[in-house]
């Protein structure tokens, strides 16, 4: 590890800081600049506690692993911004983007009702399952290739790029044959073999965090994605499971920094699948243009009550306008449009 101290600190406030690195079980080497001091931290971090409990002490600008395990997904090996281009739309830029629609495509009806109502309300992408990974075998799963055939229906009469579902890599040819974004789901995000198999397809890929996923995991498992020669990847964030029982899940935003910080990959949040909650996924779409997300993923249907999978965290069509028009402020303040 390398932990860099700020400037003009005392010799005093540097022996704390070397006797901390000694007492967590690590030999520091110190380098001395003309502005600041440099300490090298040699141990084994399987079985010490990590040094980045420093970042906290107020002497201490920065602690940094000496090489990440993640090296293509990580800014060391690409200081700028990557943008992902779906069907002319850029995400990842200055341009905020919206990826919207129903959890599960039903009928051709609720999906052209839905395309045409978030297209008019400014969204950029359709999003619709066709295939649906269901905690009980007896829960509806999805209407496979013939949903598939009606969201590229929906892309021909609105323009919408696709994002859809990828669950099995018997799929892998048909979806991408459909879709313009290939989305792995929660308790694929480390089916690392379906990972390479999406990321051989050449298409955008959108990963999202696994149910219990440790935020170096999921970057790592980004890096599938990358290391088989596609560069365009989206990482999505859907919640995570806590202790807490109000909210399906629990929606981590904290994950925008670290993951501008770590990587150079574009994040998307997903606020529906965030708490599973209709009511709170204005408020969760709001924090995340704020925090500097690059786009969202959120659940609209024509009527939430009667939809054939998850109605409760899905926003209404009158909702879903609502929604976009008091995101305004929010994407003016944070400098996107």
């Amino acid at each position: 590890m390398i932990i860099v101290l700020k400037p003009n600190i005392t010799r005093k406030d540097e022996t704390a800081v070397l006797k901390e690195i000694r007492k967590l079980g690590y030999k520091p080497h110190v380098m001395r600049g003309v502005e600041r001091t440099v300490i090298g931290a040699i141990g084994d971090e399987r079985t010490h506690q990590t040094l980045e409990t420093l970042t906290s002490w107020p002497q201490v600008e920065s602690v940094m692993p000496v090489q990440k395990r993640y090296k293509l997904i990580s800014r060391e090996a690409h200081k700028a911004n990557s943008t992902i281009d779906v069907r002319g739309n850029l995400i990842g830029g200055r341009k905020f983007h919206v990826m919207a629609g129903p959890c599960s495509v039903e009928s051709e009806t609720q999906l052209m009702s839905t395309a045409n109502a978030v297209k008019e309300a400014g969204a950029t992408v359709l999003r619709g399952g066709a295939f649906k990974p269901r905690t009980s075998p007896y829960e509806f799963q999805g209407l496979g290739e013939k949903g598939l055939k009606m969201l590229a229906r929906a892309r021909r009469e609105t323009g919408l790029a696709i994002i859809t579902e990828l669950l099995s890599e018997a799929h892998v040819q048909m979806v991408a044959e459909y879709a313009d974004i290939l989305q792995i789901g929660a308790r694929n995000a480390q089916n690392f073999q379906l990972l390479i198999a999406a990321a051989k397809t050449g298409k955008p890929v959108l990963l999202k965090r696994g149910l219990s996923m440790k935020i170096e995991e999921w970057l790592l498992a980004g890096e599938y994605i990358l290391a088989n020669e596609n560069p365009n990847l989206l990482f999505c964030e859907r919640g995570i499971r806590t202790f807490e029982t109000y909210t399906r899940n629990t929606l981590d935003l904290s994950t925008i920094p670290i993951i501008k910080r770590e990587s150079h990959c574009p994040i998307v949040i997903d606020p529906s699948q965030g708490a599973g909650r209709a009511d709170l996924v204005a408020a969760m779409c709001k924090g995340s243009v704020a925090m500097g997300a690059d786009a969202l993923l959120i659940e609209v249907h024509p009527n939430p009550a009667e939809a054939w999978s998850d109605g409760a965290q899905q926003l209404s069509l009158d909702g879903f306008a609502k929604l976009m028009r008091e995101l305004k402020p929010f994407l003016v303040a944070a400098g996107r449009e």
